[in-house]
Order: structure tokens, then C-alpha cells, then sequence
């Protein structure tokens, strides 16, 4: 009986035919992936530039401050956070070109009267008392310098704010510790500061009302801030 041997070696034709069909896998794989690769081809390519100095920081909608104390609630063997926050934050920050900070027309204004907290009792006196926001309405920040700040402005960064703030008819330094992230697509910088200080610093006095023990003396203030970059 004859044997029909089967060789383990590929044929021409065979091999033509496999070469075929990994072309036409190769082809469609780089048909569907093109858009794609060109979408992120252009996204790359319309990705704004930093922007340069001399350039200005104004405070927008969706900006928000508050205050935050410690106190200690009678009965209650835990203390508790009063905050009370407020929307009603303006103002805007200049940058001279070489990324320094034009003072003469760098300003933040908080209105305390808009301050709000979980206790009506509370914020009635803390702006009749504490804060007397019926003489005294506003507190304002005068920037003056800032470190970590990049130039051009892009990116992610950490930062500290210098400057004068008044609060109750008293003005006196205070800096403030940030982080702020760029967005280049719709052109607004947004992050948090936060700052702190003892009541006495601005000739307040810690608020003493009904069912509070005690509270602490010191008090952090902190903005949640979007600002249009021009």
C-alpha cells in the first residue's frame, strides 16, 4: 500500500494567501484606530498656550469662603466645627510681567454680612458681637506677593499668598497657603487658600453665646475660588 506523505512545509500559494489576510487585519486595525489617532493628534495641537505675564486673576461665580472655630457645646463631651460660609466673595489680583504682584489694584472683599451658618442664634452674634458687620461690612484683602507661582501660569501648583487684611477696623498681615490648578481650554485658574489666625490679631473677642462652653481662640478662614485668567 502506497503511503501519502504530508509535508509540514507551507506552499506558496498558501503562504500568499496567509500574507493576504494579515494585511487585511493590519489595514482594517490602523483604518479603525486613525480617528481616533487623529483626535488626539488635534486635541494635542489645540491645547492652548501658557499663559504670559503681565496678566490679571478675576474672582468668578462659584467662588466660596468660610469660617471654621472649635467649639465646645454644653453636655456634649466632643467639640464641634462652627463654619459658616458666605458667596458673596469679589475682587481680582494683578500680575506685573515679571510675575510679580501690582498691590495698587490687588484686592479681595468679603462680605461678612452674607455669612451663614447651621444656627441662626449663632450668626446673629457673631455679626452683632463678634464681627459687628453693621460698622464694619467688609473684609479686605490687599495682595502683595506670592511664592510658587509659575510663569508663564499652566499647570498644577502649590503656592503662598502675602498681604494686609482688614477685618473689624483692623488691618494686619496674614498669608495664606494654596493650591491652584490652571485650565488652559477655558482660560480659569481654581483651588483652595487657607489661612489662620487668633481673634485678638483684629480686636475680636471669641463669641460667647448660650449652649456654648467654650471656644477656641483662633479661627481659619478658607476660599474655595474659580478666577477668569485676562
Amino acid at each position: 500500500m502506497s503511503r501519502t506523505r504530508i509535508s509540514a512545509r507551507p506552499t506558496f500559494r498558501n503562504l500568499a494567501a496567509w500574507s493576504a489576510g494579515v494585511a487585511v487585519i493590519v489595514g482594517a486595525f490602523m483604518l479603525s484606530s486613525a480617528p481616533q489617532a487623529r483626535g488626539a493628534m488635534q486635541g494635542a495641537m489645540q491645547q492652548p498656550a501658557p499663559k504670559p505675564f503681565p496678566l490679571t486673576l478675576t474672582i468668578a461665580d462659584g467662588t466660596t469662603a468660610n469660617y471654621r472655630v472649635r467649639e465646645q457645646l454644653v453636655g456634649i463631651s466632643f467639640p464641634n466645627d462652627a463654619i459658616g460660609t458666605s458667596t458673596a466673595v469679589t475682587g481680582e489680583i494683578v500680575f506685573n510681567k515679571d510675575g510679580s504682584i501690582d498691590s495698587s489694584k490687588s484686592n479681595l472683599v468679603f462680605d461678612l454680612r452674607t455669612l451663614k451658618s447651621d444656627q441662626s442664634m449663632r450668626d446673629g452674634f457673631i455679626q452683632g458681637r463678634t464681627l459687628q458687620t453693621s460698622q464694619y461690612p467688609n473684609a479686605v484683602f490687599v495682595a502683595k506677593t506670592i511664592t510658587g507661582m509659575p510663569n508663564p501660569l499652566t499647570g498644577q501648583f502649590g503656592f503662598e499668598l502675602s498681604g494686609d487684611m482688614t477685618i473689624h477696623g483692623t488691618t494686619a498681615p496674614l498669608t495664606w497657603q494654596g493650591i491652584a490648578t490652571v485650565d488652559g481650554r477655558s482660560g480659569t485658574v481654581s483651588g483652595r487658600i487657607s489661612t489662620g489666625f487668633p481673634f485678638e490679631k483684629f480686636g475680636m473677642s471669641p463669641p460667647k453665646i448660650f449652649r456654648v462652653m467654650s471656644v477656641n481662640d483662633s479661627i481659619t478662614l478658607e476660599v474655595a475660588y474659580h478666577a477668569k485668567i485676562s
